[in-house]
């Protein structure tokens, strides 16, 4: 779950945060996040801006808070994604590396959080702007090609060039150095984007005596979040190792990234990829930012990562019975409700040791 609290940014105060981590995340938790959409923003008081993205705040001030939004949705996505595994996403307070030191290294991990995040902020910019909450963007009038069989353009498509532009200019505005990590992050952010604009789709509205469809307007839409969230958590699951190479250029030295295992398919913009062991997240670590599995809740009769087995690493479970309220014997009444008696069940809860 996301721990709230209220992020304060002091450069002077500020301690070890690798060059590479968005720390600008923590505006999406706590006090910071929820006065964004009632109080004028003050884009210097948001924690871990660089220069390009201090500009790009000032320039496009109302949008922030979609920007927010967005990196809250991304967390909270990645959150349900990882639900049952070792590292479930858990945020933590009073930190600005919302994450802990999780995402310091260049792992699947850290590639899922970039992407999910990055494309977080295109959806919620991109919804933003199709809902009229910001004026300086609105419906996309570009993508009108010629209507269909039975039914009419219509309604407002959304935007989601506008939105994944904000997301670019924002997002990867820290990942220009000339190393693997920003090269890795730039992949992975993209990756993220593009996720969203591959899942477009015309939604229609019916027009006609009683619904009768006889006419339907239809306009581009973006999914469901959790249509891209299951998407990418698909290319976690399948995301290329790479290794990192040097190489000199007339500005210095670059690090470039290669398939670390040539006779794979190569991974293409749309996979995410990394270079990087996770720890297993069996035991608590606080360097790697592992908090362990020890009393979380597994799934007894799966032989998936949320089993017992795996979930515990091994160690084994302890089990303990829980009743629960619940509603049943429910009847609809004619017309129109429903009455319910309230029941008490025992269910057993499995937990790691």
């Amino acid at each position: 779950m996301i721990y709230l609290g209220y992020f304060l940014f002091l450069f002077c105060g500020l301690t070890r945060v690798m060059a590479s981590y968005p720390i600008w995340w923590s505006l999406a938790v706590g006090h910071q996040y929820t006065s964004l959409g009632t109080q004028p923003i003050m884009c210097s008081s948001i924690p871990g801006l660089v220069p390009k993205q201090l500009r790009f705040c000032r320039n496009y001030v109302e949008i922030m808070p979609s920007v927010a939004e967005g990196v809250k949705i991304g967390i909270q996505e990645c959150q349900h994604q990882f639900r049952g595994r070792r590292w479930n996403c858990t945020t933590i307070n009073d930190k600005l590396a919302i994450f802990g030191p999780v995402l310091d290294k260049a792992t699947r991990e850290s590639a899922f959080v970039h992407a999910i995040a990055s494309a977080g902020v295109a959806f919620a910019v991109t919804r933003a702007c199709a809902e009229g909450s910001a004026t300086i963007c609105g419906c996309d009038s570009r993508r009108k090609g010629p209507p269909g069989e039975g039914w009419k353009w219509g309604g407002c498509s959304e935007d989601v060039e506008f939105g994944s532009m904000v997301s670019r200019e924002f997002a990867d505005a820290r990942e220009n150095r000339p190393d693997a990590r920003s090269a890795m992050n730039r992949h992975n952010n993209e990756a993220g984007r593009s996720s969203i604009t591959d899942h477009m789709y015309l939604k229609c509205k019916c027009h006609g005596l009683s619904g009768s469809c006889e006419v339907k307007t239809c306009w581009w839409s973006q999914p469901d979040f959790r249509v891209i969230g299951d998407y990418m958590k698909d290319k976690y699951d399948s995301a290329s190792e790479m290794v990192v190479e040097k190489h000199r250029e007339s500005r210095g030295w670059v690090e470039t990234l290669r398939p670390k295992y040539p006779y794979y398919k190569p991974p293409t913009e749309t996979d995410l990829v990394y270079y990087e062991s996770s720890p297993n997240f069996c035991e608590p670590n606080p360097e790697t930012g592992s908090f362990g599995t020890r009393d979380r809740t597994c799934n007894l009769t799966s032989h998936g990562i949320d089993g017992c087995d795996l979930l515990c690493c091994g160690r084994g479970h302890n089990t303990r019975t829980e009743k629960r309220k619940e509603k049943c014997h429910c009847i609809f009444h004619w017309c129109c409700y429903v009455s319910c008696q309230e029941c008490t069940r025992v269910y057993d809860v499995h937990t790691c040791k």
